[in-house]
């Protein structure tokens, strides 16, 4: 078998993902709530099989973690973590902006990234050094630098506690515009320049990883509500990726409740 280059692999593999998602997207299927009681179908779990039966063919060294299955540990340096449907919500509800998570580590350094959205053709691809390309054409987040220019979206407010909500309510307060939905597809829309923050809470690490190069290679920034890097060991679950620099400062500022109310109150 000709051995792939790791980005070779993942498009295909995201191309599988789609084979298989996209038969069954607004059909009549059993839905079933994990331990966590978080929702999973015969869909999530079949393209997860499928997409790790790609991994042990070509690179059968590699450690694996996914959302549905087991980890694989074998040892070495490199991980891929994947999630086959991101957005299962969405998924089982007809709502087009699930994807396909896909990504490689080298020890702890996310070293690629690939977002997929099986039903509107969509994909980002980002290798670490290289930026990101969205379907083939390098893209970038937007040139925003202050929280009341900034468009912020976040997939919902459930997941946060009590106090994450009170500072969420207090930063979305302060952007030109708040809004709700979107699961991974808001993470290619920051990529591309079409929102500015994205907030989260309540993450796994196959929720996150492929996020992390995609919206950095494309200029922006990502981390955890305290500025820590994502995925690692004392992580909380929480996210914030901002366009710029600058934004992200003001937007962890208000997250870590080191800045006053503004007057401003978003839509």
């Amino acid at each position: 078998m000709t051995q792939m280059l790791p980005h070779e692999l993942a498009n295909k593999m995201a191309d599988r993902a789609r084979s298989i998602l996209q038969p069954y997207f607004r059909t009549r299927i059993p839905i079933q709530d994990k331990a966590d009681t978080s929702p999973v179908t015969i869909a999530d779990r079949e393209t997860e099989s499928a997409l790790r039966e790609m991994l042990r063919n070509h690179f059968p060294s590699h450690n694996i973690i996914g959302e549905e299955h087991e980890q694989l540990q074998q040892g070495g340096a490199f991980t891929w973590v994947i999630d086959p449907i991101d957005g299962t919500k969405s998924f089982i509800s007809g709502m087009p902006t699930f994807g396909t998570l896909i990504s490689l580590q080298e020890a702890d350094l996310p070293i690629f990234g690939l977002i997929d959205i099986p039903i509107s053709d969509e994909r980002w691809v980002a290798q670490r050094g290289c930026g990101t390309r969205y379907n083939g054409q390098t893209c970038h987040t937007s040139s925003v630098t202050e929280l009341q220019d900034a468009i912020l979206y976040c997939t919902e407010p459930d997941p946060f506690s009590p106090r994450q909500l009170e500072r969420f309510n207090r930063l979305a307060g302060q952007v030109k515009l708040r809004r709700f939905g979107g699961d991974c597809y808001l993470a290619g829309l920051l990529a591309c320049g079409h929102i500015d923050l994205l907030v989260e809470a309540d993450l796994k690490i196959y929720d996150v990883m492929a996020m992390v190069t995609v919206i950095e290679e494309a200029g922006g920034r990502i981390s955890d509500w305290h500025g820590q890097a994502v995925g690692g060991p004392d992580w909380d679950g929480s996210l914030l990726a901002s366009a710029t620099p600058q934004l992200h400062r003001q937007a962890l500022a208000v997250l870590q409740g080191r800045c006053p109310a503004a007057g401003r109150q978003a839509d």
